[in-house]
């Protein structure tokens, strides 16, 4: 049991030392009396730009809580009773082979994190490579344009977020989530992750991370194959009976599917195989560049820059009023780089990265537009898979050699192909090409993109500046299907088979990928005795 204080306030000149004197006062007790101290969630209040603070709210523990809130009666000052995590009991089934991990990404890792914990001693399989390796092949495309189909911005250890901005905002409310966020720190991510109101990792860091995280799995007992790729799967009474990883044939009763939403070869062979799955709906769109020292001004006024502020960012978002279309900013990236993220030869796809410090000059986000089963052509659940990789195709021809189209904002509007930069200088690598982004999108998303523009202009003044860079063109901003499963997280068509994270269309993001990773972790624990 502890005590909760609420929306303690700093001015953005006044030093975070001040905080446990104020939460004294507030509580009418002295420092000294303060046993436990606890930072719980920061947060910025910009609202006034003139006056910016800090607000907190803080955990501590000390004598006579009771007595303190019931005296203290404010809003702000309550008990907190500690969340109990549900103990896990192991149970009765006894595995015949180790279970399986496909992937590395979030929910694959602490799949295996929390399996190797309990014993399980799991054997993950990942078509990557390990970060160190996947890190040449993937700044080696940027530099050259060829692509390792295998080990890529999309797949290898960490999965797709390990080349974002890692971000580690959820909107689940889960007990889960701290367990995420503390075995992120104990692996070399900063503290302040597990209380900062917009946490993220970046990618520079990240990539230690994951490499502890696995080095902790095999110190554990797991096993972790790179540049191991799931090929088929034998399925024996409607049950997973064996996979095909790299021609080689292993005996398999427990499956996690933790694919990331890029591995469509792997769809394709489910589908083939007989796992049922429904195509999904996403969204599509573009990535846009803007100076990052605007959106400061524009986010903190005068205090742009101040040594306190991190690099501001923004939520968009716009429903049509023509097509009932959503169109939104997605994946922003503070001081930021565009980076190329195809997976496929002929394919291409953009995506945004920034490092933990976000100190480069621009800023970049999706404004991507929603797509449905109306948008796909076709009668399987692979239509929505389709539909990305048409758009891909459209934007790969335009330039070649993944050279991605430009458009700058103001042409676009005006339906004109762009021909020279402005003040703002495209990040994306390995080269970029001018060319009208209306030849490689929908139509419906092309006029909901431009009514978007206009109405996020009056938000945020400048975003649809003439000289405002779109490259083209972001398709992965989710899972193109959903691999359906029961209450017990297996497929509904394939016992043993459980699909997990944001490729089985279960997750948004790192930690809710990682959080449904642990569930079916849980689920797996509940019903089988550890090896």
């Amino acid at each position: 049991m502890a005590v909760r204080i609420n929306n303690i306030s700093l001015d953005i000149n006044e030093d975070i030392d001040l905080l446990k004197k104020k939460v004294a006062k507030k509580l009418r007790i002295e420092e000294k009396n303060i046993k436990k101290f606890k930072i719980l969630k920061e947060s910025i209040d910009a609202r006034k730009k003139n006056n910016i603070k800090f607000i907190y709210n803080i955990e501590v523990s000390t004598e006579n809580e009771e007595k303190l809130v019931k005296r203290a009666n404010d809003k702000d000052i309550k008990i907190e009773k500690e969340q109990l995590v549900e103990e896990l009991m192991h149970g009765s089934k006894k595995l015949e082979s180790r279970p399986i991990i496909v992937g590395m990404g979030p929910a694959g890792m602490f799949s295996a994190l929390r399996l190797a914990e309990k014993g399980y001693k799991p054997i993950v399989v990942e078509r990557g490579g390990a970060v160190e390796e996947r890190t040449k092949a993937v700044e080696g495309f940027w530099k050259t344009g060829k692509l390792n189909l295998e080990s890529n911005v999309q797949f290898g250890e960490g999965g797709a977020g390990t080349f974002s901005d890692g971000k580690l905002t959820t909107r689940i409310k889960d007990i889960r989530c701290d367990y995420v966020l503390q075995e992120f720190v104990k692996a070399g991510a900063p503290e302040e992750i597990t209380y900062i109101g917009k946490p993220h990792i970046g990618t520079d860091i990240l990539k230690s991370v994951v490499k502890n995280i696995r080095e902790k799995i095999i110190e554990l007992g797991g096993e972790v194959r790179f540049n191991s790729k799931l090929e088929d799967i034998k399925i024996k009474d409607n049950k997973i009976f064996s996979i095909i990883v790299n021609g080689e044939e292993i005996s398999c009763g427990v499956l996690i599917l933790a694919l990331g939403h890029s591995a469509r070869d792997t769809y394709e062979m489910l589908y083939k195989r007989g796992v049922f799955m429904s195509p999904k709906p996403f969204s599509i769109g573009v990535r846009i560049e803007h100076s990052q020292r605007i959106i400061d001004e524009n986010q903190y006024g005068k205090y742009a820059g101040h040594p306190r502020l991190r690099a501001a960012d923004y939520r968009l978002s716009y429903t049509s009023e023509k097509n009932n279309r959503a169109v939104y900013s997605f994946c922003m990236c503070p001081g930021g780089d565009v980076v190329a993220a195809a997976s496929e030869e002929g394919r291409l796809v953009t995506n945004g990265m920034s490092y933990y410090a976000r100190d480069k000059e621009n800023a970049n986000s999706a404004i991507v537009v929603t797509v449905g089963e109306n948008d796909f052509i076709g009668n399987t659940p692979l239509k929505g898979m389709e539909f990305q990789r048409h758009y891909e195709s459209l934007a790969f021809s335009l330039g070649g050699n993944y050279i991605a189209p430009v458009q700058l904002v103001g042409d676009f509007l005006k339906d004109k192909p762009s021909v020279s930069l402005g003040s703002i200088k495209p990040t994306y690598k390995p080269g970029y090409a001018f060319r009208e982004l209306k030849d490689c999108l929908p139509e419906g998303v092309i006029s909901t993109l431009k009514e978007g523009l206009v109405q996020f202009d009056r938000k945020i003044p400048g975003f649809a500046s003439d000289d405002v860079v779109m490259t083209g063109i972001e398709t992965r901003t989710s899972a193109p299907v959903k691999i359906e499963r029961n209450e017990k997280f297996q497929s509904i068509s394939t016992g043993g088979l459980y699909p997990a994270g944001e490729g089985a269309g279960f997750a948004g993001g790192i930690i809710s990928a990682a959080v449904d990773g642990l569930k079916i972790s849980e689920s797996i624990i509940k019903e089988y005795l550890p090896l």
